[in-house]
């Protein structure tokens, strides 16, 4: 008798391996220590005045500076790096050292993923989480490539990472998968 080949059955579980990346930009630790350097001299006009005209020009001269320093600080620092991290669930994207901003979207959301070699502040007014009725939702830390996601609600979400490419690839295989499953 004899053995005749089997067909080996179609696998219908998705990847379980995690996808990762990040980007940084590293300029925006100039933009920092500008910062710093606000609340330092909003600290020094605290510390050491010499004004003669009055306390409220002085106050509102220490506040503003220190207002200001904290805003530039914590404003840079929340866009120095973008990590994303794509599971069979969903892609998560986290911003800064904290993780906030962060935004997670299940990958029943999204309809397509695309690469774009060229992504600029410049096209979004700048960096960090940028929003523009005619382009859709961003995250951009940097120039260069990303991720386009063309979600279900008919918006799109952009993101600046590194080895875009690579991100599309799984997203793209994880869509599969999933249709895969449910017919």
């Amino acid at each position: 008798m004899r053995d005749l080949p089997r067909e080996e059955p179609v696998p219908t579980e998705m990847p379980t391996e995690i996808w990762t990346g990040r980007a940084t930009n590293r300029a925006q630790w100039l933009l920092a220590l500008g910062g710093c350097a606000f609340m330092a001299l909003g600290i020094e006009l605290a510390v050491d005045s010499a004004w003669t005209s009055g306390v409220a020009p002085l106050a509102m001269s220490v506040v503003g500076c220190i207002a200001a320093g904290l805003l530039v600080l914590f404003g840079t620092l929340a866009f120095v790096h973008v990590a994303v991290k794509v599971d069979n669930d969903s892609l998560e994207v986290r911003c800064g050292h904290i993780g906030l901003p962060r935004r997670r979207i299940p990958l029943s959301q999204i309809v397509g993923a695309e690469f774009v070699a060229r992504v600029t502040p410049r096209q979004w007014g700048g960096w960090g989480y940028r929003w523009r009725p005619q382009q859709g939702t961003a995250v951009v830390v940097r120039r260069g490539e990303g991720v386009v996601l063309r979600l279900g609600d008919g918006h799109t979400f952009t993101i600046t990472v590194d080895n875009a490419e690579a991100a599309v690839r799984v997203i793209r295989d994880r869509l599969r998968g999933a249709a895969g499953t449910v017919r």
